[in-house]
């Protein structure tokens, strides 16, 4: 009766989605049913990964990364994990083949988190690529439901939408990473002095970032385009949000759309897809 384990382990990848992204959440909703699991899966993983580095302070985080890593491993040679959230990953990993080196890359610049530092300009790219544009690339195997030849020709633009995601995650949370976590993620810039010059140029980055990827949106099928564009307005609506704010409150505080609007950006995405307005 493995598939009752395989119902419970998808359920827990929803439920971990769910209690930590809301904006993820509504995406996923507007996404064909058929790839919701596929995606919680993907979700999930990078989710307890990420809170492994970022949140479980007094713990021995090194040794709790290494086993998490190990696991993964071993969950998609065995096909089975008693992890259920690794058993729920391992399954869209091996359904889709989506690439080891995805996967590799991202746990890299998880790892990268285990220590305090300041960014170059080359291990920005590298954390970049890893934390957030594979992430893209293995959600878009799913998107494009294995087709080899859509996976190459979108590719490019699902990385940059997931780097633009990412850049502005650096500036929402830059009070937290900072003060909290010791992290610049930004290379060459000193946090303490944040200019508006600084800010403008990091937000030219992310605005080209944005005019990319909504051209490979448009092409994604139907059946993931309206969940992905959500994603999208809701990232672009925060990223607008955060311009309009001085370089020195962006330490200052965490920059939110609330819950409502989040909603009300679901809904005008939903019409704007059903009636090919994207």
């Amino acid at each position: 009766m493995k598939n009752i384990f395989d119902d419970v382990s998808n359920m827990c990848s929803k439920l971990t989605t769910t209690a930590y992204s809301t904006s993820f959440s509504l995406g996923i909703k507007v996404l064909d049913r058929r790839l919701h699991h596929s995606i919680y899966g993907i979700y999930g993983f990078v989710r307890f990964a990420d809170e492994i580095v970022d949140s479980f302070h007094g713990y021995e985080q090194e040794k709790l990364f290494r086993k998490f890593k190990e696991d993964t491993y071993e969950a998609l040679e065995s096909r089975i994990s008693l992890n259920p959230i690794l058993n729920s990953f391992q399954h869209v990993m091996n359904k889709y083949q989506i690439e080891r080196n995805l996967m590799d890359t991202f746990l890299d610049s998880m790892e990268m988190d285990l220590n305090p530092q300041s960014y170059d300009a080359k291990k920005y790219d590298k954390y970049i690529l890893g934390s957030a544009e594979v992430v893209g690339l293995m959600c878009l195997k799913v998107f494009v439901e294995g087709d080899t030849n859509e996976y190459n020709r979108l590719k490019p633009y699902a990385m940059s939408l997931g780097s633009a995601f990412q850049k502005v995650n650096f500036l929402r949370d830059a009070n937290a990473d900072f003060e909290g976590l010791g992290r610049t993620y930004f290379p060459g810039i000193d946090m303490n002095n944040f200019s508006e010059t600084e800010k403008l140029k990091i937000e030219d980055d992310i605005q080209n970032d944005f005019d990319d990827a909504i051209t490979g949106i448009k092409e994604l099928p139907s059946s993931s385009r309206g969940g992905v564009y959500l994603a999208y307005i809701y990232y672009y609506t925060l990223f607008k949000k955060i311009k309009s704010v001085p370089s020195a409150k962006v330490l200052e505080k965490r920059i939110r759309v609330p819950n409502f609007g989040k909603i009300m950006l679901m809904l005008k995405s939903v019409i704007q897809n059903k009636l090919n307005l994207i």
